[in-house]
């Protein structure tokens, strides 16, 4: 029996996962932020709420390990920023544990139980706030080790012109340091930065996309632009990775005549032609992270028996 944990900075949620058909959610706990023996206490409370003892813990987190050192970088849980987060929690406990970005389990979630099933590689994308993603290959994540691959939403790549006709787009700052990321127009707050940048009007995504479903001329060529943007970045992400389905999750996935739109012209422009969408909304939709952690746990606990 695999315990799996899906750290985020509000709320630690855990669940039991016998096997791929059988995992059940446990309880929701709030996160201790800046108190590493009550995050310990917590993760002990939800395994004793088992009444078992598990062979593996398995972690999805709101963070990326360093491939080389193994360090965590978590801004937003400090107690756990920094740390050799496996080894610490190894030796709290004495179970082996397997550490994962969240964006790289909701990728191994619609692998394996999900929207990809089936397809050798998959690039789960992320709409949400900001822009995110991860790859499985062959049903195993290419993160394995930790690291950045999937991470489609940073590199100077957006272009600076856009839409029907063209219009200037600047390269916005972007949180990792850099500017023209993916990240700074791909979310519900870059359609905000779009608009307010085209009309100069200050209009949330959600009544953005309502007055674009409506037709409203305005929202309509903020759309056209967005999707002409993310397109071609998310395009040459699957020419580069292979992947042969798309699965989507966050707040932008719930818009399926946006993921349509989106799925159209990324079809466009990418070099393996498909009769079919590729950019598709994701099926695991209630804990993709527990999901994604008990099947790397699984995985893990397969290899030790093959």
């Amino acid at each position: 029996m695999i315990i799996s944990f899906d750290i985020g900075g509000s709320a630690i949620k855990g669940g039991i996962a016998r096997s791929e058909t059988d995992i059940t959610p446990l309880g929701r706990h709030p996160t201790p932020v800046d108190d590493f023996a009550a995050f310990i206490a917590t993760l002990r409370a939800i395994i004793a709420e088992t009444g078992e003892q598990p062979t593996r813990l398995s972690f999805s987190i709101a963070g990326v390990v360093d491939p080389d050192t193994q360090r965590l970088t978590c801004a937003n849980i400090p107690c756990i920023h920094g740390r050799n987060l496996a080894a610490d929690l190894e030796a709290e406990f004495g179970l082996p544990v397997l550490i994962a970005n969240d964006a790289d389990c909701f990728a191994m979630a619609e692998a394996g139980l999900g929207a990809g099933r089936g397809h050798r590689i998959v690039l789960g994308a992320i709409l949400g706030t900001g822009v995110g993603g991860g790859v499985a290959a062959n049903g195993r994540l290419i993160n394995e080790a930790g690291g950045f691959a999937g991470e489609w939403g940073h590199g100077s790549i957006v272009a600076l012109r856009a839409g029907n006709p063209p219009v200037e787009i600047p390269h916005f700052q972007c949180g990792c340091g850099q500017k023209g990321c993916v990240d700074t127009i791909g979310g519900a707050r870059g359609v905000e930065r779009l608009h307010q940048t085209l009309h100069d009007l200050d209009f949330s995504s959600q009544e953005i996309i309502d007055q674009w479903l409506k037709g409203e001329e305005k929202a309509t060529r903020t759309m056209d632009v967005y999707v002409d943007l993310v397109a071609s970045p998310l395009a040459l992400t699957i020419n580069i990775t292979g992947a042969t389905i798309v699965p989507v999750a966050g707040g932008l996935s719930n818009v399926e005549p946006l993921l349509a739109e989106l799925d159209k012209a990324v079809r466009q422009r990418i070099l393996r032609k498909f009769d079919r969408p590729i950019v598709v909304r994701s099926e695991c939709r209630v804990e993709p992270g527990l999901i994604g952690a008990a099947l790397l746990g699984l995985r893990a606990e397969a290899d030790l028996t093959a």
